[in-house]
């Protein structure tokens, strides 16, 4: 579940005239019509208040008009305020208004819009025998409104000026409406803290959370840039996808969803191919010609496609470099990628030094001597952007491209200097050194005999033996999620629910399914900890060496207490028996996630921990989770509940282990 897109509702209030002499009763319009419909849609709504925009509730209105997902105006009447609201919206949000009058027509912008409906009244109140038609149609607009294409501009300022750039919602912060920023300031928080720390299932329950969908988006994206790190990229793309559905131009969520498919044309497990690859950037570079980051990422492209056609022949010298040698079409489309990269941007000294190291390998490969002019041109100027590098995080890199260069042109001596140089501010990132090695080793590869060249991996390799080789973050082979039914709060006794003459039956059960499953030391279990079910599979994980851990809907303080106030149980003592076992922190929900939206009520605890659960499997790829459910089958659990959990993970991998405590 998303928490409610927003919806602001901007309408006189209390009983007007019309212009033509007619009376509306607009609370009764609000209760009876524009609430419903916008329930029944989805929406939260937020109504304005009398008086805008003076005082603290006008310019908290201010802040939701032009941040909500979706504003309705009421344009029965010629009430100021709600035209000037309008006017506003207008011109600082180009869609996302929907348009409604008592009786009257709309014909100020209905050129612009379709997004518009006339109700119906009879004696000021809405028509009871069409008001349930009109709040259908209302319902219908608002969805409708919400799903269009997001080419759509129902503005008049950006239908006639269609050059005009869209704020971000970060320039449209309103500094006087507090309250909303310092809970924005608290998720953007959560949200980074999740993303230094590569958890996933916590930065996807945030970003359903966020309570418009510009921050939703940039949440997904961001969520994807960490999968991708991870390699998990089809469940990166699929985050990825969301955002850009609501933010489709982000070059960030474009360039994150191009880094994917172009990991994925590197997995020989998949169909993609560079094709699919090239033609996404492409038609980036269709919308921004001259954007160096995108010319640099399909240089990189093009030229792991050369890698491609050759990469499995360096067992036999003369064949790979000969099949290098076919491919000089493919590495010119590489030269030229980074070489537009830099002259785009200087500060893109990477992409220029790149560009002249595949030069001097083309004229090796083939014997063509028409880079030279270029060479020596660009040399100096790749040197110049090099040595102005000014940012503490990125001077390695700057140090190594003035080496490699030196490696290209300069004396054995100056090349060796360089190196060393650049190897004597690295002194921790192994895999940057071995970035910088690995350039060297393609011109080894490619049969370049240069003394230079010996003299660099020399350097490099001293300096990569005083590292450890880091050790790759551990991946397990299986996630076995846990879920025990009926799913309670806190920490009353699952037992209540199972009896305890069924425990053993279940655990029992557990112990088979997770042998017959093959689980192990490499594998992961994931559940709450509750008693009863949550706690039989711990001890059983436990017992065949599956690592598990607890991430448990409230502080561990509140969720154990039940158990340690009953006497006559033996959940507590097996509680902190598992619990010291364990090996991982125990995670809260409150602590990682923060407490529940505002909106939401104590239902939405069970729904978000499960979720938490479930985007925290598949965040290790959905291909390893296998749901085992302790469950009695009943489809009337509640958001959140089982059944919804058991559709999700069956349409998603079919991998679900259903132990129905009925026949137990």
């Amino acid at each position: 579940m998303s928490i409610q897109p927003h919806a602001f509702v901007a309408m006189p209030s209390g009983l007007r005239t019309c212009p033509d002499g007619d009376a509306i009763d607009f609370e009764r319009i609000y209760r009876e019509l524009i609430r419903p419909a916008l329930e029944d849609a989805g929406m939260h709504i937020v109504r304005g208040s009398a008086g805008f925009p003076g005082g603290e509730s006008g310019r908290a209105d201010l802040q939701s008009l032009v941040i909500a997902d979706l504003v309705l105006f009421d344009l029965s009447t010629d009430d100021p305020d709600v035209w000037y609201q309008l006017g506003i919206r207008h011109a600082l949000r180009p869609r996302g208004v929907v348009l409604v009058s008592g009786g009257r027509p709309l014909d100020a912008f209905t050129h612009y819009t379709d997004r518009t409906l006339i109700y119906r009244l009879r004696d000021a109140v809405p028509d009871a025998m069409r008001v349930r038609a009109d709040r259908e149609r209302l319902c219908d607009m608002v969805e409708a409104t919400r799903e269009s294409w997001h080419g759509h501009k129902g503005s008049p300022v950006f239908h006639l000026m269609p050059h005009l750039p869209e704020s971000g919602l970060e320039e449209l912060r309103v500094d006087a409406a507090g309250e909303f920023w310092e809970q924005h300031g608290r998720w953007q928080q959560r949200l980074d803290h999740a993303c230094r720390h590569g958890r996933v299932g916590d930065l996807l329950v945030l970003a359903d959370e966020a309570p418009v969908a510009g921050f939703r988006a940039a949440a997904w994206i961001r969520a994807g840039e960490v999968l991708r790190r991870q390699q998990c990229c089809s469940f990166a793309l699929e985050q990825l996808e969301k955002g850009l559905a609501i933010t489709p131009h982000d070059p960030k969520g474009l360039h994150e969803k191009g880094r994917c498919l172009h990991q994925l044309a590197l997995d020989p497990d998949t169909t993609l191919d560079f094709d699919a690859v090239r033609s996404h950037f492409r038609a980036m570079l269709q919308q921004a010609p001259s954007d160096a980051d995108t010319w640099w990422l399909l240089g990189r492209v093009e030229e792991d496609a050369w890698r491609a056609g050759w990469q499995n022949e360096t067992d036999n010298a003369e064949r790979c470099r000969e099949l290098a040698r076919a491919g000089d079409t493919v590495l010119r489309a590489a030269i030229n990628c980074y070489e537009t990269a830099f002259r785009g941007d200087h500060k893109h000294y990477r992409a220029g030094a790149r560009a002249l190291l595949l030069m001097r390998l083309y004229e090796h490969l083939t014997g063509a001597t028409f880079y030279r002019t270029t060479f020596d041109d660009m040399l100096g100027a790749v040197r110049f952007a090099a040595q102005c590098e000014n940012g503490a995080a990125a001077l390695y890199q700057a140090r190594a491209c003035l080496a490699e260069l030196q490696m290209l042109s300069g004396s054995t001596s100056a090349s060796q200097k360089a190196y060393e140089g650049a190897a004597a501010i690295c002194d921790s990132d192994w895999h940057a050194l071995d970035a910088t090695r690995s350039s060297l080793q393609l011109l080894r590869t490619m049969g370049i005999e240069d003394e230079r060249i010996e003299t660099g991996m020399t350097v490099l390799d001293r300096s990569m033996e005083r590292l450890a080789r880091p050790q790759r973050d551990w991946q397990p082979r299986q996630v076995f999620l846990f879920v025990g039914h009926p799913a309670v709060e806190g920490a009353v006794a699952d037992d209540a629910h199972l009896p305890a003459d069924k425990l053993e039956t279940a655990k029992a059960q557990i112990t088979e399914l997770l042998s017959e499953l093959g689980g192990g030391a490499d594998d992961l279990g994931l559940t709450q900890g509750a008693c009863g079910g949550d706690l039989l599979f711990t001890e059983v994980c436990q017992a065949q060496g599956i690592r598990v851990s607890w991430l448990q809907p409230q502080r561990e303080a509140d969720f154990t207490r039940h158990m340690a106030a009953d006497p006559d149980s033996s959940c507590h003592e097996r509680y902190l028996e598992a619990r010291q076992k364990l090996g991982r922190p125990i995670l809260s929900m409150p602590q990682e996630l923060g407490e529940l939206p505002a909106e939401t009520d104590d239902d939405y605890r069970r729904e978000r921990c499960n979720l938490w659960l479930l985007n925290t499997a598949l965040a290790w790829g959905p291909q390893k989770v296998q749901f085992i459910c302790l469950w009695n089958g009943s489809p009337s659990d509640g958001p959140g509940g089982m059944a919804r959990l058991y559709e999700e993970i069956s349409r998603r991998t079919g991998q679900v282990h259903w132990i129905d405590t009925r026949n137990l």
